[in-house]
């Protein structure tokens, strides 16, 4: 991992390429990020840089945060994250990491948590198909059906596909291209979906390989 990157999905719109032809993209605001703490192999045992993104009021910020943004003598931030760059020396406390951290066509790996859609059936979290809807099946057209193997092991094994939580979990979309960055405005135009709500807080890395 060389880059990376805190940001906000502000929305999807669409953008015309120089051909005219319309490509869709998601518009995230990326940073302005702090780095607040910087990991090295002589006190943590690995190399990594610790960045905070979005403002927060002092009142909200608990006394153990508040020591450790102080000690990098860092303004308050939100949202935490760290990240294990390439080349952790170059990168001091302070320095701020903005939209031009990356480039016009670099593959990025976007994360952030998916929307919740609460507890689901079988249906729409794993995609199974319905009973017949006459000849007596009955008002269960929905339901998952027959569940149990046999006396042995006359339980439900770890795994089976159950109705439950469906969503607001960890989800990463790789290998997407950056196709416009605004450095004035620190907004940067992904060709594609990214996971989660509008206003939803997203890490971006470099990607290893593109596509």
């Amino acid at each position: 991992m060389k880059k990376a990157i805190i940001g906000k999905k502000i929305g999807m719109t669409q953008i015309f390429d120089e051909a005219g032809k319309v490509i869709p993209v998601t518009v995230v605001e990326a940073g302005p990020c702090v780095v607040v703490q910087k990991k090295t192999n002589e006190n943590d045992g690995y190399e990594s840089v610790q960045l905070g993104f979005g403002d927060i009021k002092v009142k909200n910020v608990s006394k153990a945060l508040k020591g450790h943004f102080d000690k990098a003598d860092a303004a308050y931030k939100r949202t935490l994250r760290e990240f294990r760059l390439e080349d952790c020396t170059s990168v001091n406390v302070g320095d701020i990491f903005k939209a031009d951290t990356f480039a016009v066509g670099d593959f990025v790996d976007v994360s952030g948590t998916s929307k919740g859609k609460g507890f689901q059936g079988t249906i729409k979290r794993f995609n199974f198909g319905k009973h017949h809807a006459s000849h007596g099946a009955g008002p269960v057209h929905r339901h998952a059906g027959s569940l149990g193997a046999a006396s042995t092991p006359a339980r439900i094994l770890k795994g089976k596909k159950l109705p439950g939580q469906m969503g607001a979990e960890k989800v990463t979309v790789q290998n997407l291209e950056i196709v416009k960055i605004d450095v004035e405005n620190n907004l940067i135009a992904l060709r594609g979906a990214i996971p989660g709500p509008k206003g939803g807080v997203v890490s971006i890395v470099n990607s290893v390989k593109k596509a």
